[in-house]
Order: C-alpha cells, then structure tokens, then sequence
C-alpha cells in the first residue's frame, strides 16, 4: 500500500507541474500578489473605452504646467478617444480648450500634452488624424 501511495503522490506532482493553473506559493503569500488575470483583465477594460492613461511625458507636463483635468474633461477625452478608435484612427491630435494632445488611440494613452502659450509655431507630426473637442 505504501507503494501505491508514493505513485499516487508522485502523479499528483506531476501533474502540478503540468498545470498552469496550480501555484507553489504558500496559501497564506497568495493574497498579497495580484493574479495575471486580474492584471490582463484590468488592461482588457482599459482598451475598451472605460479609461484613459496618461504617459510619464504627459503626466509631467501637466505637473510642471500646473494643468488640472476636471471629471467633465477627462469624459470628453474618452469621448474623443471612443470616436477616434470607431474610425480606425491610431495616432491623433486632440484640441480641447486651450491644450493639444498627441494621443495614442490603440493604446487609450495620452502621450504628451501643450498648452496654449507653446502651440504656437508648433508642426504636429506622426498623427493620422485630429479631433476637435
């Protein structure tokens, strides 16, 4: 019987091997780590139109500048965002107000960010198309 047993063990670990799904982290350390899926979910809703991200370009100038988005303005950058992808944009200037983005529309993140006083004179390359907020 012990025999057996020590198969029966040794085909259990084989079997954890083979599966992706089974952990070796201790029980107790698996609420601490986010889940692949979790993650790979959370980047699926992102591209479907529920948020928008700003790179660490974009985020600076807006930091530096002293620029603030309200609630309303973040919605009409999604908007825009939404209607640029129905398109088949990919790359797209986006006036509101007194600022230009350059936006990558297929990843839903806003690349760099200008302002009023530094649009002037500007050439805006690399863009398939321009949304007009």
């Amino acid at each position: 019987m012990a025999v057996r047993t020590n198969e029966v063990n040794a085909h259990k670990s084989v079997e954890q091997a083979k599966s992706p799904s089974l952990s070796r982290v201790p029980k107790g350390k698996q609420s601490r780590n986010i889940s692949f899926k979790k993650v790979l979910n959370q980047r699926l809703v992102d591209k479907q139109g529920q948020r928008v991200q700003f790179s660490a370009h974009a985020q600076g100038r807006l930091d530096v500048r002293q620029i603030n988005l309200t609630s309303n303005d973040m919605a009409k950058i999604e908007s825009a965002i939404d209607r640029a992808s129905q398109k088949g944009a990919t790359d797209s200037l986006l006036l509101m107000d007194d600022l230009a983005m350059i936006v990558s529309v297929k990843n839903r993140t806003v690349v760099t960010v200008v302002d009023s006083d530094r649009m002037k004179d500007n050439v805006f390359t690399n863009i398939d198309s321009a949304i007009i907020v």
